[in-house]
């Protein structure tokens, strides 16, 4: 009915730059209202963290980490959610997901949390 589905990473040198997209998709006729969307990551053998986050208002947060370098924004024709990061280190290297709160109005109403499978990011040279 839901799924979100995102797509970007790869491999990039230190310094460099990577854009992640995460789009939500439905099943014809599903009616929804996107919230609260956003990005985390986990590192190999760490807990998954929240990098950044992004209300329906326009509202932005960022971890210690990735504040000055990462960019979340939405965009709401497309049903997309994006983190453009830039000057990348080694210690970004995880594999990142998209979350987001979504309410189902029709055929059924429903509250989701939804997330996506995630994507690798691995910085190295």
């Amino acid at each position: 009915q839901v799924q979100l589905v995102e797509s970007g990473g790869g491999l990039v040198q230190p310094g460099g730059s990577l854009r992640l997209s995460c789009a939500v998709s439905t099943t014809p006729g599903t009616i929804f209202i996107t919230t609260a969307t956003a990005w985390y990551r986990q590192a190999p053998g760490k807990e998954r963290e929240l990098v950044a986050s992004i209300t329906s208002g326009g509202s932005t947060s960022y971890s210690d980490s990735a504040k000055g370098r990462f960019t979340i924004s939405r965009d709401f024709a497309e049903n997309t959610v994006s983190l453009q990061m830039s000057s990348l280190k080694p210690e970004d290297t995880a594999v990142y997901s998209c979350h987001a709160d979504i309410y189902i109005l029709r055929p059924a109403t429903r509250v989701l949390d939804a997330w996506g499978r995630g994507t690798l990011v691995t910085v190295s040279s």
